[in-house]
């Protein structure tokens, strides 16, 4: 039980913070004027970059946090900090108008060839939240059941690439299918409940650095 709610809680996360359905127009933008194998060609080379930068982080995180001397309760409250600020922009429209403009930088900037690892799997699938989240996400797996538990992270991201890659595929389709109105409810949805899960990790740090306080005053 408490290894699916963990599950569940790592699928909320990074299906949030990834969010393949708000990437579906930005791949389009990115991929205008391409026939539909080099979109195939760009879609799964950004998905396995992005997977394997995620993964690199998820596996190591712990070992890079403790070679800058950074405890995990205090990564844990600026990582929810961090998804916070992303839960504000995705309610406020910030986000899809931040990422508007990191893909025209990138059509303007001709790096048509490498627009799968810039701006498509970088920033736009492994940011900044979604590195924290993994981070925090790994550390947490490993406490409640060992290589068990990582290995169910590992799957739970292997799913959600799976499904940006199954959107991106579609994109054209699901970007008219949902309409403007769609993907704003849809994103602003998200946002929420990504909002509640950043609140939760900055919880549990504080709650971590108070008793480990407390621990070293008695």
């Amino acid at each position: 039980m408490i290894m699916l709610d963990f599950v569940s809680n790592a699928f909320i996360t990074l299906l949030v913070t990834i969010d393949p359905i708000g990437l579906a127009p930005l791949f389009v933008t990115l991929t205008r004027g391409m026939d539909k194998s080099e979109r195939r060609e760009v879609a799964v080379r950004g998905c396995i970059i992005g997977f394997c930068i995620l993964l690199v982080f998820g596996l190591s995180g712990q070992a890079f946090l403790d070679a800058l001397g950074i405890s995990l309760p205090a990564f844990r409250i600026a990582g929810g900090i961090l998804l916070f600020w992303l839960a504000f922009e995705m309610v406020f429209e910030k986000r899809t108008e931040r990422r508007d403009n990191t893909a025209t930088r990138a059509i303007d900037k001709d790096h048509i060839k490498n627009i799968a690892v810039f701006p498509l799997a970088i920033p736009l699938m492994a940011g900044p939240g979604a590195i924290a989240a993994m981070v925090l996400l790994s550390h947490e797996a490993h406490e409640l059941a060992g290589w068990t538990g990582t290995g169910a992270l590992v799957g739970v991201l292997l799913v959600i690439i799976l499904a940006c890659l199954t959107v991106f595929l579609l994109a054209g389709r699901i970007e008219r299918m949902l309409g403007n109105t769609g993907r704003i409810i849809l994103t602003r949805l998200l946002g929420v409940i990504l909002s509640a899960l950043a609140v939760q990790f900055v919880a549990d740090g504080v709650t971590q650095l108070v008793v480990a306080a407390n621990q070293v005053v008695l």
